[in-house]
Parts: structure tokens; sequence; C-alpha cells
């Protein structure tokens, strides 16, 4: 029986073939080229963003996200020149402001909320509220009452020219408009109304838990931030 001869093992094998077969930490370095990379990468991104966060004059500065009484009277007095329905607007802007109203809050508002007889507004709150009862006062109560006699049958305070409640979005155009119109000197939304309301009873000295309540707030803590920025609590400071 002929002998064949044994082929080549892998011990046999040359340098050549072998590097054929594996070669040799390609997949290992192009796996850490990659991740160096990627930090690098990664730190600059880094850098560039902390570039950005540097404190300056621009971003420390707060910005005024509600109305003084002296402005709320202005754009009342622009409310009742302008527009067809300026008694009704002016009505609105005064009614939200005294109650803190938000803006849904207000469109909602019926009249059967209002005792015009007794001077009292039933208040129903969005958001989980508490809902409280509030004392009208004289002026209000006559602007109430002159509304009333122009809409004697509609269930809402507050109605478009379509027979309908005006709604948030358009009470929010209204603002922005009379807002215009008054050139105040920057963008004013509805809900600053609620946040001059807050600010006005802290100024006034009211205590936090009966101004919680008669805005709305469920948690004391969206209260306090109106004591803490009110600026009369320092009045008496350096008065020797």
């Amino acid at each position: 029986m002929p002998r064949t001869r044994p082929g080549p093992s892998i011990l046999h094998c040359d340098r050549d073939a072998l590097h054929a077969a594996v070669p040799p930490f390609t997949v290992q370095k192009k796996c850490i080229s990659y991740t160096v990379g990627d930090a690098q990468a990664k730190f600059i991104r880094m850098k560039s963003t902390s570039k950005k966060r540097t404190p300056s004059i621009v971003n420390l500065t707060v910005k005024r996200r509600y109305l003084t009484q002296r402005e709320i009277d202005r754009l009342i007095d622009c409310a009742r020149k302008h527009g067809r329905y300026g008694h009704r607007d002016a009505t609105m802007i005064l009614v939200a402001y005294r109650h803190g109203l938000r803006a849904s809050e207000v469109c909602d508002l019926q009249w059967q909320q209002i005792e015009l007889s007794e001077g009292r507004l039933h208040v129903h709150r969005v958001k989980n509220g508490i809902p409280s009862v509030h004392p009208i006062r004289g002026d209000e109560m006559r602007a109430l009452r002159k509304l009333r006699r122009e809409y004697p049958k509609d269930a809402y305070v507050f109605v478009s020219e379509r027979g309908g409640p005006i709604g948030p979005i358009g009470f929010h155009r209204l603002i922005q408009r009379l807002g215009e119109a008054a050139k105040m000197p920057f963008p004013i939304h509805p809900h600053m109304l609620r946040h001059a309301c807050g600010f006005k009873l802290a100024n006034d000295g009211h205590d936090t838990r009966a101004l919680q309540h008669y805005l709305g707030h469920k948690n004391i803590q969206h209260t306090v931030r109106y004591t803490e920025m009110a600026p009369d609590r320092f009045k008496d400071f350096w008065r020797g």
C-alpha cells in the first residue's frame, strides 16, 4: 500500500500564510481609534457648551412677568377707546385682574357665577385649583351691570360677535393687540394679569395663606413667589 505524503499542518505554515488567515489586531486598532476620536469630539462639544453657558448680563436679566397697577389702568383705558366692543374688553381685563383669573377661567365665566345683588363672584379654578367666593367692588359691579344690560340673554359673561364665549386664543390676541396700541414697552399676554393680581395683593401685605386661597393655588409654594419678589417688604430697610 503506497504511503501518502502528509499535507502541511498549522505548525508548518509560513508566516505569510498565517498573516493572511488572521490579520493581526486590525479590528482592535480601529476600535481604539474610534473610541479616542469619539472622546475628543465629546470633549469639544462640552467645551463649546460651557462657553455658551458663561454668565452674562443678558442671560442673568430676569424679565418681568406681571403688570403694574398703572399699566393695568392704561390697558383698560386703551380697551375702552379702541375697537367696537370697548366696554366688554375693558370689563374682561378688569375682572381677570381683580380675581387673578387665567385666560380659560375668565373665558368660561358665566352669569350664574355672579351675584350682582350681593356683590359676590363664585370662582371656579382649573388645574384642580381651590374654588372660592370673591367680593366684587363698586367699579367692577357697575361695569358688570352695564355689560349685562348689553347682553341680557347670554349665559356667558364675555361673548364674541358670533354669540359664543370668547376663547382663550381670542383673549390672547386681544391683550396682545391692546398692548401694542397702549405702547407697552414689552409684549404682554393674559397670564400677566393673574401675576399682576398676585403681586398687587402681596405688596398690600395680605397674608400668604389667604392669598393662596384667593388665587386658588393648591400648593402654597406657588403663592410664596409673590411675597418673595414683592419689593415693598424692603421699604423700611435702612431707615434710622
